[in-house]
C-alpha cells in the first residue's frame, strides 16, 4: 500500500506534476501528459518508459 506521505511528494517524471492514486487499477495517474504509471508489489514504476497513455483520468490505457 502507499502511503499518503509518498503520494504527496510523487511526480510525473515528464512534466513533474502530481499525480493521482486510481484504487481501483492500482496505478498512478498524470492528468497533464495523460500517463498512468504502475504499481507492482507496493512500488511505483515512475519510469517515462514503463508508462502507458491513458483515455482518461481513471487510467484506462490506450492499448
Amino acid at each position: 500500500m502507499i502511503t499518503q506521505e509518498l503520494l504527496d511528494i510523487l511526480v510525473c517524471p515528464k512534466c513533474k506534476k502530481q499525480v493521482q492514486l486510481n484504487g481501483q487499477r492500482k496505478v498512478l495517474i498524470c492528468s497533464d501528459c495523460k500517463l498512468s504509471y504502475e504499481i507492482k508489489n507496493d512500488i511505483p514504476i515512475m519510469l517515462i518508459d514503463e508508462a502507458i497513455a491513458c483515455d482518461d483520468e481513471n487510467g484506462e490505457g490506450k492499448l
